[in-house]
């Protein structure tokens, strides 16, 4: 699904270079469930951040589903991207003027998705991770790992094959994180490529593969036996 070979990506700093991402050689297959450590700075977000589109390397190649992105101009890499990938942010990231229902839904509205074709699929995904009862609250009303499946529900309204989460049990306590690595986890066994970028250790040994990085360059690439 996922091939990066040579992936570099510097950065200024004031007068100081960095490189944050080193000639990175990565082989990603459908449904796979990945952990992605390593120090502040290591170079993970950056990986996350190409493999969502959200950056450009200065050189390499990024072949997702066998089309190459890093060939393709601004507006095709950003409709791949919408096509394609979901992503959960720590800081959740919810327009705080709309609603529960409205943040799930704006992915299908932006997308002219009609109102009567929207309202059943959000309200599949408010029941299903229990929000229908803080359907019309605004983030502000909602506890921190409502705001996430909130954050989760609109990530993954339009079905995306590649689900990419950054820190997102960060700013939860130990209760709320468990509940919300568990629904990805339940995302990824039905068949969405998962992969999280964490500090946590424990949350990083849950993946079946487990990445480490450091100064830009993956350092370990561990993976559980197949059962």
């Amino acid at each position: 699904m996922i091939r990066l070979e040579q992936l570099c990506k510097r950065y200024q700093l004031g007068d100081e270079p960095v490189q944050a991402l080193d000639h990175v050689d990565l082989n990603i297959t459908a449904g796979e469930y990945l952990s992605v450590m390593g120090p502040s700075g290591s170079g993970k977000s950056t990986l996350l951040n190409m493999l969502g589109l959200l950056d450009i390397p200065d050189s390499g190649h990024y072949w997702l589903g066998g089309t190459e992105m890093t060939a393709l101009g601004e507006e095709a890499r950003a409709a791949e991207r919408n096509r394609r990938i979901g992503f959960v942010f720590q800081a959740y990231h919810l327009i705080d003027r709309l609603s529960a229902r409205e943040n799930i839904e704006l992915p299908l509205v932006l997308t002219g998705t009609s109102p009567a074709e929207r309202r059943p699929k959000v309200n599949a995904l408010l029941q299903r991770l229990g929000l229908d009862r803080h359907a019309d609250h605004l983030p502000n009303q909602l506890s921190g790992g409502q705001r996430q499946r909130v954050a989760i529900a609109r990530a993954v309204i339009r079905k995306p094959e590649l689900l990419l989460a950054d820190e997102p049990t960060g700013n939860l306590d130990s209760h709320s994180g468990q509940e919300v690595i568990a629904l990805l986890e339940e995302l990824n066994s039905e068949g969405i490529t998962l992969v999280m970028v964490t500090h946590d250790a424990n949350m990083g040994r849950r993946a079946r593969r487990r990445l480490w990085m450091q100064d830009g360059q993956l350092l370990k690439d561990e993976q559980d036996a197949q059962p």
